[in-house]
């Protein structure tokens, strides 16, 4: 199956990231591509991409992404990556100029959602997604996105 011919309309994202997957990969790979399924997947995507968490579960670093500059440190104490890292959850912000602490990695960012990835109970990265639109994520993508981060968690 060519990946061009995989389309929103006849596959669930589930069915698209089980494709991808590549075991035998490097993680990078993996992340790369995925990083533009996402991009592409959901509507009003201005950054799609991952942050992987160091061992010490205080920082997280830039991985594999789509979009504009981004930070390429986020302590775990700051920002709507690092809220959702250190409270082990799914953060979706409909106004991240409201988020106390938010990271401004772009100024026109207006809303977020991060989902993270577990290895057992772990933190080892996060989903990013982000929206020059506020109010772009709905509750309804964050279940799709947290079936994604549990499927490409065996990647870790």
């Amino acid at each position: 199956m060519e990946i061009e011919s995989i389309s929103r309309e006849s596959q669930s994202l589930s069915t698209v990231i089980n494709f991808l997957i590549d075991e035998k990969l490097p993680l990078v790979s993996n992340l790369a591509n995925l990083s533009r399924v996402l991009f592409d997947w959901f509507k009003g995507v201005s950054w799609a991409g991952f942050y992987l968490a160091n061992e010490e579960n205080t920082c997280l670093y830039l991985g594999p992404y789509q979009g504009p500059l981004a930070c390429t440190t986020i302590p775990f104490s700051k920002g709507v990556c690092g809220f959702s890292a250190t409270n082990k959850r799914t953060v979706l912000v409909d106004d991240v100029h409201t988020f106390k602490g938010h990271i401004a990695c772009s100024s026109m960012t207006n809303s977020e959602l991060v989902v993270p990835i577990f290895k057992g109970d772990r933190v080892v990265a996060v989903i990013d997604l982000d929206s020059n639109n506020f109010s772009n994520f709905t509750k309804e993508d964050a279940v799709v996105l947290e079936d994604v981060a549990f499927i490409i968690s065996k990647l870790f």
